[in-house]
């Protein structure tokens, strides 16, 4: 089993990785972010929505949301926090790496390094194929992840996270030529201790832009912020945007 398919991992270490400050800084971010400022009426895909963080403050502004996760757990607690809030979404257990709803969307999204799970290239890529799939011609897809080049700024210094009665020691290593990522948590509740390792692929603005390109997206646009700052020194996350091209007129016919 891979780590991103263990229940329990995403049950233990969620009040860390899904905190409520979070879920506040997340709504405040959809309220205020120009990548995110779409209108009522707007077709989302949340593809690894986890708890619904997104979900429920894009709900409440009146987009059409489905939110899709592997996980049973996070995919209950998404569908409390939107009977909470009042807001009405769509959520189903599914696989981003074969999850396809043809045309139906105008924006897919994929936040918190949710992309890049699957060891082997060709998984990674088929997820963005999907999402190209999934898109109305002229829509949008839009990935949040830790860039390479932000990485390289701090890793190599253990982090603390506090999240109520526990906090997480994370330790971030390198692997096989700056290619692949394994984050070594160590949850402390209770005076007991938890363990988890992760691994991702990681990826360069210009790696990730190229992978866009070659799945058929253009205008691809490369960020350091969701206040569309540019992806350079100064940037704190890699966010991606591309476009599946519009149908071209007379097309078809």
């Amino acid at each position: 089993m891979h780590w991103y398919e263990d229940d329990g991992f995403w049950v233990d270490f969620a009040d860390v990785m899904f905190s409520e400050p979070r879920r506040a800084a997340t709504a405040e971010l959809v309220a205020g972010s120009p990548l995110l400022a779409h209108p009522a009426g707007t077709r989302v895909l949340d593809l690894c929505c986890g708890p619904g963080l997104y979900v429920v403050p894009l709900a409440r502004r009146g987009c059409a949301v489905t939110g899709v996760d592997l996980s049973p757990a996070m995919l209950d607690r998404a569908r409390d926090a939107c009977e909470r809030a009042g807001a009405r979404a769509r959520l189903i257990r599914g696989d981003m790496l074969t999850h396809v709803e043809p045309e139906a969307y105008d924006v897919v999204l994929n936040m918190f390094t949710s992309f890049g799970y699957f060891r082997r290239p060709e998984d990674n890529f088929q997820v963005l194929r999907n999402a190209y799939d999934s898109l109305v011609p002229g829509g949008h897809l839009l990935i949040d992840l830790m860039g390479k080049e932000v990485l390289a700024g701090w890793i190599g210094r253990p982090q603390v996270v506090e999240a109520g009665d526990a906090y997480v020691v994370q330790r971030d290593t390198i692997l096989d030529d700056w290619t692949r990522l394994r984050t070594d948590w160590t949850l402390v509740r209770n005076g007991t201790a938890r363990e988890a390792s992760i691994t991702s692929t990681l990826y360069s603005a210009a790696e990730l832009r190229s992978l866009f390109e070659q799945a058929g997206f253009t205008d691809v646009e490369c960020y350091g912020g969701f206040d569309t700052s540019p992806y350079d020194n100064h940037a704190k996350r890699l966010i991606v945007r591309g476009t599946r091209p519009p149908a071209r007129e007379g097309a078809g016919g």
